[in-house]
């Protein structure tokens, strides 16, 4: 049987090749765990650019919303594949764009996979022009994907397509699984919060926790903080890599995600890395992060209320027997569902049988699939021989 040939287009500076080179981790989300007889994998590459050239690129990327450039130059490996990956709709808009330019194109038509991240929360603020561009690359999608169920729900409301949910998953080698058997916190309190998301709520945490000698409060962000987050017990720092980024958990007592309302499971990878070093954690209730992990493995709290979220971090904290079983629920959770860079490659794998099937079987571009989402035995079973499981 000849292989399936899928290309994976990433964002400009994934380009396995050089993304944390020398220390063969593979390709940057995991997609390479999805690598076997039946899908032979190729990845879009990092062209070499001068200054002004990287400027015009990121220039267009602005105006459009995607990198049309990086994608024009990739466009043979897209053009020669059976299927197509993308991580998010900066790469899912460019390489519809370049699929519709090439309509007439002879030959069989490279299958879409265009999972979106931010373009739900996004899409009430654009403008006509942009709304009817942007549904007219879409409608080129073979499949919808999400990493939330609330974002896979608004491609109905906002496209009149289903879409599925795709579960994110941990590079269990960077971080692997370490179940706690006890837990004992510092005085003051140590409370981490890690994220360069846009929908941190930075300000919530600072009025629930700041100006208090209870807490010491470490803020790893590269975004711009308010002044009003500023106080002599918050310190805003900067981590870099895997070793600092392990330090800082290895400081913490306790992981908070505080987070304003959204669709796109934003904070999921912090939440997944503190599930696995068994912290124990507090985040707001919002974007389906509930998907991933229930109310027994995390404390969860309303969006933008300081009082409830001082009042959650203050249960763990006097109640260190809790504390713990709640961070041992996080980890056996994350155990159980395979919150996995492996299995969040073998949803891919299979969600790209379906599509083949679904051609093979006449349906046309577009045709929606069953919108529920990939469970992980559901997955297993229809992949036998994928390797790699936590």
């Amino acid at each position: 049987m000849t292989a399936t040939q899928v290309h994976v287009h990433l964002f400009y500076g994934a380009d396995p090749r050089h993304y944390r080179k020398g220390e063969d981790i593979g390709c940057l989300y995991g997609y390479h765990h999805a690598e076997s007889d039946e899908f032979a994998l190729n990845y879009s590459r990092d062209a070499a650019e001068s200054r002004p050239v990287r400027f015009v690129r990121r220039a267009l990327k602005a105006a459009l919303g995607f990198d049309f450039v990086h994608t024009w130059r990739n466009r043979r490996a897209i053009l020669a594949a059976d299927a197509v990956w993308t991580h998010t709709e900066q790469e899912h808009l460019a390489v519809s764009l370049l699929l519709l330019m090439n309509a007439r194109r002879r030959g069989r038509r490279p299958l879409l996979l265009a999972q979106s991240v931010w373009l739900l929360d996004r899409w009430p603020g654009y403008g006509p022009l942009r709304r009817a561009l942007y549904r007219r690359l879409l409608a080129r999608a073979d499949l919808l994907t999400t990493l939330a169920s609330e974002n896979a729900a608004l491609c109905g409301r906002y496209f009149g397509r289903a879409a599925r949910h795709v579960f994110y998953g941990l590079n269990t080698n960077d971080f692997p699984l370490r179940p706690p058997s006890q837990w004992q916190p510092h005085t003051p309190l140590r409370v981490a919060a890690i994220g360069n998301d846009r929908d941190r709520d930075w300000t919530t945490l600072a009025t629930a926790l700041g100006h208090d000698a209870r807490y010491a409060v470490r803020i790893a962000t590269r975004r711009r903080i308010p002044a009003s987050v500023r106080a002599p017990n918050v310190e805003i720092v900067r981590v870099s890599g895997i070793d600092e980024q392990h330090a800082l958990y290895e400081w913490a007592d306790l992981i908070v995600v505080p987070l304003r309302p959204n669709t796109h499971a934003s904070g999921i990878t912090v939440m997944l890395e503190a599930a696995a070093l068994g912290k124990p954690m507090v985040a707001t209730r919002v974007g389906a992060l509930d998907d991933y992990f229930d109310d027994d493995a995390v404390s969860y709290v309303e969006p933008f209320d300081p009082a409830q979220l001082r009042a959650a971090v203050n249960a763990l904290l006097d109640a260190p027997s809790r504390a713990l079983r709640q961070a041992q629920a996080a980890c056996g959770q994350l155990r159980e569902r395979d919150l996995t860079t492996q299995h969040f490659a073998r949803q891919h794998a299979q969600l790209t049988r379906e599509m083949l099937n679904q051609r093979d079987a006449g349906a046309g571009v577009g045709a929606d699939l069953d919108a529920a989402p990939l469970s992980p035995d559901a997955v297993r079973n229809a992949s036998g021989q994928w390797p790699g499981r936590m």
